[in-house]
């Protein structure tokens, strides 16, 4: 099998710069004119282009191909440049009469020769050469190319930036204020890179899919993730509602703890449901429970209760919710004097309530999973 490797210049800087005629076919002849060609100029792309189809033909030959090395340079410009090279083609072809072909270029322009190539001998291969200094000048042809060819990139970054180039006027005419404007995008674009970034297109998209799945198989789960949402939107409008019910010129720290106050059980009663309904699924699925699933309601209610206490902790330094008293009673003979428990007692409380629930929860997991708590920091150590 013959293979002619052939190094294109459409742009005729090889005869110009040597004064020698082409085609040039042979290894010691294209090996010369690669000397020729550095010492005329060695910043020509030229120069790595014609070492690299000798290396291509040195690889070949390893390969037992009876490869041919030759090197074509273009005489005139468009349609003359065009019409030469496709003469000397002809040429190397009677001459050597090749199998196939292998094009060796260094640039966008000389890739065009390529069709005319093809239509005298097939084309195995064209081997585009890219200088390591010019790198990015020589492939930004090509990397425009693949962008534009890529639906997604296209989607990712053209359309923002359209929709940034239509919104920024209107809003300058709207708003009358540049940083106004430029705030607005700086936005937008922020959002839509967090959107992305984060993987929430991905989330979004397949979700549909997942809530049909959901409702085919009948799952419980899907019920209580809606009575769990529903729960969590009464958590926020009840902290909202009592945020409203206070006295104006709260600090910023006062007021979002009073939000969380009165919205922490509706949102823990809403996560408690959602993790019922996901326990129930895993119960009814695989007839046994993971630890996970069931230490999670323990968790969230544990969670609760800390939360619910340094909100109050907050709230009662703020003066907003009064102290927690025990009245005085008495029983027969025994009495016992009231007394105020301190803000840091009634955090100390909560506190420690969620910790007693958490451990309640492994130890109820630990159970009904038929493991041991070594057993599951061993899981977790591997």
């Amino acid at each position: 099998m013959r293979t002619l490797v052939v190094c294109v210049d459409r742009a005729g800087d090889i005869s110009r710069q040597t004064g020698l005629r082409t085609p040039i076919a042979g290894w010691e002849a294209v090996q010369s004119l690669v000397t020729d060609m550095g010492v005329a100029d060695p910043e020509d792309a030229s120069v790595n282009c014609l070492l690299e189809a000798l290396r291509v033909t040195r690889d070949l030959r390893d390969g037992a191909d009876d490869a041919v090395v030759a090197a074509v340079s273009a005489t005139g410009d468009g349609v003359t440049a065009d019409r030469s090279v496709a003469q000397q083609f002809d040429s190397l072809v009677d001459r050597h009469d090749p199998d196939s072909c292998v094009v060796v270029v260094d640039s966008a322009a000389d890739e065009r020769v390529v069709p005319i190539v093809e239509s005298r001998i097939q084309v195995d291969a064209v081997d585009r050469v890219v200088v390591r200094q010019a790198r990015d000048l020589e492939s930004t042809y090509y990397l425009l190319k693949q962008f534009l060819a890529d639906e997604e990139l296209r989607q990712t970054v053209l359309v923002p930036v359209g929709i940034v180039l239509l919104v920024f006027p209107g809003l300058m005419m709207v708003t009358g204020s540049l940083a106004v404007a430029a705030a607005s995008i700086t936005t937008v674009i922020g959002l839509f890179l967090l959107y992305k970034g984060l993987g929430v297109d991905e989330y979004v998209a397949a979700l549909p899919g997942q809530a049909r799945d959901a409702l085919y198989s009948g799952r419980v789960s899907i019920v209580t993730y809606v009575v769990a949402g529903g729960l969590g939107l009464v958590g926020v409008f009840a902290g909202a509602l009592g945020l409203t019910n206070q006295a104006a010129g709260l600090s910023r720290l006062v007021a979002a703890m009073t939000f969380t106050y009165y919205s922490i059980p509706w949102v823990t009663l809403g996560a408690l449901t959602a993790s019922g309904g996901r326990l129930f699924d895993e119960y009814i699925r695989n007839d046994d429970v993971r630890t996970s699933f069931v230490n999670l309601p323990f968790g969230v209610l544990a969670v609760g209760l800390v939360v619910r206490g340094f909100a109050v902790y907050f709230m009662e330094r703020a003066g907003i919710v009064a102290p927690l008293t025990a009245p005085s009673a008495a029983l027969g003979a025994l009495s016992v004097r009231g007394f105020q428990v301190s803000p840091e007692q009634r955090l100390a409380v909560f506190v420690v309530l969620g910790v007693l629930v958490s451990v309640a929860g492994i130890r109820v997991a630990t159970y009904v999973s038929g493991v041991t708590i070594r057993d599951v920091e061993r899981s977790a150590e591997q």
